[in-house]
């Protein structure tokens, strides 16, 4: 999995690496087909954003988030991944066992 982390008017310090890593292992657990994540992080005045894009077979699932603390918009833009993540999973998981069925109806 490539892991790509951008910083627009902020420096991307390696704590902040290291804590974008940590939650985003909570979600690579829960579906192990990503290819690759793209991270930016932007601060605008008193505004903290953070954009991810994660790159799965199949799809690409794009979550922002922003609030007055980059720890506070990390942790909910990986809860927002994961609920995207989790989602995608179930539908997938659907579509198999919908054309599984219909397979051995035939």
């Amino acid at each position: 999995m490539n892991l790509t982390i951008t910083g627009h008017h902020l420096e991307v310090t390696q704590p902040i690496r290291d804590y974008i890593e940590s939650k985003l292992e909570r979600v690579i657990r829960h579906f192990d087909h990503v290819t690759s994540v793209s991270v930016i992080l932007t601060v605008e005045k008193l505004r903290q954003k953070a954009e991810v894009t994660l790159h799965v077979r199949g799809r690409d699932i794009f979550v922002e988030s922003e609030s007055e603390d980059m720890y506070a918009t990390l942790d909910n833009l990986m809860d927002k991944l994961d609920r995207q993540v989790l989602k995608h999973k179930e539908k997938s998981n659907e579509h198999t066992r919908e054309s599984v069925k219909h397979q051995a109806a035939e």
